[in-house]
């Protein structure tokens, strides 16, 4: 396998501070609410580490689609995306049936990845009027 890009790895990396940033609210949420226990602590590792896993998997994804004919390069992302929506598809149908895991605790953090993609030009727009001001 070739080497990981360092896009990717930096990219993972930001993805992964905003999904630790995230549960911690969401901990604290169910902290206030009265409803926290172990079981929301265990359906959040797992639903954070799998949508970081879900995230680098597409990266590496497209590093390879790149190096492809765009034929070939259709069909990596095609599949690509198929076992990872299969990956948290099974996860969640785990972390639902398995009582060890929190139901909400467990789906809400699928969605922090995405939630984080969605902040990134905010930051990004941050950087940039910096470094005019210089």
């Amino acid at each position: 396998m070739a080497k990981v890009d360092k896009v990717v790895i930096k990219e993972t990396k930001y993805i992964a501070l905003w999904v630790v940033i995230f549960s911690l609210v969401m901990e604290a949420v169910f902290l206030i609410i009265n409803k926290w226990d172990y079981t929301v602590l265990l359906g959040n590792l797992l639903s954070g580490a799998v949508g970081v896993l879900n995230f680098f998997l597409m990266g590496i994804g497209v590093q390879k689609a790149i190096m492809q004919e765009e034929k070939e390069a259709k069909q990596t992302m095609k599949v690509s995306n198929l076992m990872r929506m299969f990956l948290i598809f099974v996860t969640v149908v785990v972390g639902v049936t398995v009582s060890l895991f929190n139901n909400w605790a467990v789906i809400i953090p699928i969605f922090f990845p995405r939630i984080a993609i969605l902040l990134r030009p905010l930051f990004d727009k941050r950087k940039d009027e910096n470094r005019n001001a210089e």
